[in-house]
């Protein structure tokens, strides 16, 4: 097994549940249990967003990098995977850290168009497994 593949899945589940654990932290401080504001530029809503939009992809950026990472990658692919990994961390930076959500910002944008370039990178590396 490949130990890049191990840590890069292992940094997706720090964010995920880093994210989940700073909502929580938030709710309890702010004292708002249940749901937020639909306001583009609330906090809550921003990390919410930020954590949904982590767990539709850091579960199957997991299975590509785990699958990938047992079959001896070539080093092409264990790049791709550090820089999926990366993509992933500015997205979030890019979904908390400016002051809405409603504006694209140059940080979300790098995140979220290296996942889907990453991601379909991966895709094909696994269909060259075969």
């Amino acid at each position: 097994m490949n130990g890049m593949a191990i840590v890069c899945t292992a940094a997706l589940g720090v964010l995920l549940f880093g994210l989940g654990l700073v909502i929580s932290m938030v709710r309890f401080l702010a004292k708002r249990f249940y749901g937020h504001e639909v306001d583009p530029a609330d906090g809550l809503y921003k990390l919410v967003r930020a954590h949904g939009n982590t767990g539709e992809y850091a579960a199957f950026f997991a299975v590509l990098f785990l699958y990938l990472g047992a079959h001896t990658p070539p080093g092409w692919v264990v790049a791709t995977m550090v820089a999926a990994t990366l993509c992933r961390y500015l997205f979030v930076i890019g979904m908390v850290a400016f002051p809405t959500v409603a504006k694209p910002n140059p940080i979300r944008f790098l995140g979220a168009s290296g996942t889907y370039f990453t991601g379909l990178a991966l895709c094909g590396a696994v269909m060259r497994t075969f």
